[in-house]
């Protein structure tokens, strides 16, 4: 069973409950039962603190779902649009958000930009490198239950006031992914400044949400159908998460 000390790195050590077999073993039966689970309190504080200032201080990129596919604009050239620019773009997102599936929040794609070799230094790059060693993927087939699961992608996510996720169930043909995962990285949150992860019922209804709580790791099995609300304007400060997929193989 991997524990926390195998799993230490400069940027990553579970917390010591979670080399418990018996937490494990209540986790793996929530999520195969409910195709869900929240874990609070993952990984140690030190570790939470430090992927925060990590994800807060990442070159982000705003992304959104557009006419002909996605679009990755930096955010600095976003920032730099005039006032009648924003005003076409947010008319432009909201329209498909009303009818389909869209996003819209700030992402900073860690696994890419490691594989790229652009990434190889940084509490970032250790978090990626311990998040595939072979003790991480060890236990969390442990955690899921799931002895396929050979490799995670990861992104740094902020969710700033009017960003969200329509609903969507993460299936796409070829990615091999089994579940999702959220490590939320927001000090302080409050449920009414929005950003819930909600899942829906058959029947179009919410059928759980999570609020995004300091230091927590939620999974999801692929597919279910969830979404992220929209954040308040009146929110106070971003919403920060690391995000990915556990996959049956390397890209």
């Amino acid at each position: 069973m991997a524990n926390a000390r195998t799993l230490k790195s400069e940027s990553i050590a579970l917390a010591p409950a979670f080399a418990d077999a018996r937490l494990l073993a209540e986790a793996r039966a929530t999520l195969q039962r409910a195709g869900r689970v929240h874990a609070p309190d993952y990984f140690t504080q030190a570790s939470a603190q430090r992927l925060f200032e990590a994800c807060r201080d990442a070159e982000f990129s705003v992304v959104f779902q557009g006419a002909h596919g996605a679009y990755d604009i930096k955010a600095a050239s976003a920032a730099a649009l005039s006032v009648e620019q924003r005003v076409e773009l947010a008319g432009a997102i909201h329209a498909q958000a009303g009818t389909g599936f869209q996003y819209l929040f700030d992402s900073y794609r860690i696994s890419d930009e490691a594989e790229a070799g652009r990434l190889s230094e940084g509490p970032l790059a250790d978090f990626f490198a311990a998040l595939n060693s072979e003790a991480m993927l060890q236990h969390l087939r442990a955690l899921t239950g799931d002895e396929r699961i050979q490799y995670l992608d990861a992104q740094a996510t902020r969710y700033r006031p009017g960003h969200f996720l329509t609903v969507h169930d993460d299936h796409q043909d070829g990615k091999d992914r089994l579940y999702a995962y959220v490590i939320n990285l927001t000090p302080v949150w409050r449920a009414d400044w929005g950003g819930l992860l909600m899942f829906m019922a058959d029947d179009g209804h919410v059928a759980e949400a999570f609020t995004p709580r300091w230091n927590a790791l939620n999974i999801l099995k692929v597919p279910q159908p969830h979404a992220v609300s929209v954040v308040a304007p009146f929110a106070r400060g971003a919403r920060y998460s690391i995000t990915g997929w556990m996959r049956s193989r390397r890209p």
